[in-house]
């Protein structure tokens, strides 16, 4: 009999960042489903069969935002957590995603609030421990230096 834990990667996450005049903006969105209600995170979302995480990442950003024309990287990040009931420990590649500031948000029924943050803010707001690791590794390489081309999706 094995005692190992099953490791699934099953979805994605999405730091989405507005670059304008005053800095760099982060985007956390308030659940509003029966799953994290009320919990501030940024996007999240399953892979589709025959998708890539990429796709599946340009998918969720337009299901949960109705944004479009992000710019994508991957970040060599993953969202990770254990789950005590099932036994296994779930991993989510996290991508990055600069959008226009001209562009509006637009909700759609997972969520009930957004907000554009700045780090700081959004660190102290995140509601899930990790997410503030995430978004502090972000901010190192996405904000504070310019990210590598070679994360760039489609170069």
């Amino acid at each position: 009999m094995e005692n190992n834990i099953e490791v699934k990667s099953s979805g994605i996450a999405v730091v989405l960042l507005q670059k304008s005049e005053t800095g760099c903006k982060v985007l956390l969105l308030k659940r509003n489903s029966e799953v994290l209600r009320g919990a501030w995170c940024y996007i999240g979302g399953s892979i589709e069969q025959g998708e890539k995480a990429w796709q599946a990442a340009l998918r969720e950003i337009h299901e949960e935002t109705g944004l479009e024309n992000v710019v994508l990287y991957t970040s060599n990040k993953f969202d990770q957590f254990y789950s005590p009931a099932e036994n296994y420990i779930y991993l989510a590649p996290v991508f990055v995603g600069y959008v226009d500031e001209k562009h509006e948000v637009i909700l759609n029924e997972e969520h009930s609030d957004f907000k554009w943050f700045s780090f700081e803010e959004a660190i102290e707001t995140a509601s899930l421990p990790g997410n503030d690791d995430v978004l502090r590794f972000i901010e190192k390489h996405f904000v504070k230096k310019d990210p590598s081309e070679y994360l760039l999706i489609g170069s």
